[in-house]
Order: structure tokens, then sequence, then C-alpha cells
């Protein structure tokens, strides 16, 4: 077992390293201001419009792994990053891999609101 804080004192930690990795997000990268924008508008979209419970919560979910993904991504390029600014094959690679995960996650959000909002168009 590795040493350190347990219990409330290490949820406290943690949820400061939390807080600390939001505003590095938030200071470091575009991608994630303007999809924390985004999130803000569709999610006040989604508590307005007339839909269940499932559709609202489905809207919403897709909302956080777009914001989920994107802060991986991030983490990602800046381990990426700090290893070395030369081209590196395996570099490119890990970068590109966590983009695309951004974009399944954009998609996805993409079909999901396709679909529900579907039902509104005569």
């Amino acid at each position: 077992m590795k040493p350190g804080h347990t219990g409330l004192h290490r949820v406290f930690k943690a949820t400061g390293y939390s807080f600390k990795g939001f505003l590095a997000a938030w200071r470091f990268e575009a991608a994630f201001r303007q999809e924390v924008f985004l999130f803000v508008v569709l999610a006040s979209v989604a508590c307005v419009i007339n839909v269940n419970i499932a559709e609202r919560a489905l809207m919403l979910l897709c909302l956080f792994v777009v914001l989920l993904t994107e802060l991986l991504n991030s983490a990602v390029e800046a381990v990426v990053d700090r290893v070395g600014t030369e081209h590196h094959e395996l570099s490119g690679r890990a970068k590109d891999i966590a983009s695309a995960a951004v974009f399944i996650s954009l998609l996805m959000t993409f079909v999901v609101w396709s679909v529900v909002l579907s039902q509104f168009v005569v």
C-alpha cells in the first residue's frame, strides 16, 4: 500500500487536485472552453424542451462524455509534450487516438440529440 492520506482527508486532497485540473484545462485548452460553452447552452436546451426523463438524461450524459474525453485528450497531449517536442511516431499516434476519442464523443452527442429532437420534426 502506498503511503499518503486516507479517509476524508484523501477525498479533500483529491477534490483539490480535480479543481486544479479543471482550472488548467480552462486556462490552457481552447477546445475545453468551447466545449464548456457548448455544454452550458445545450444543457439549458435539454432542460427546457419537452422530452421524457430518459431522453433528457441521455442528452445530458452525452454532454458530460464530451467534457470527459476532452479532459483525457488534454492530459494525453500534456504528457506527450512533457516527454519531448521532437516528432515521434508514437507521440503522434497517442495524440491522434485521444483526438479520435473526442471526435467519437461529439459524434455520439450529435446522433443522440438528432434522434431525440427528430420527434419535433413533422
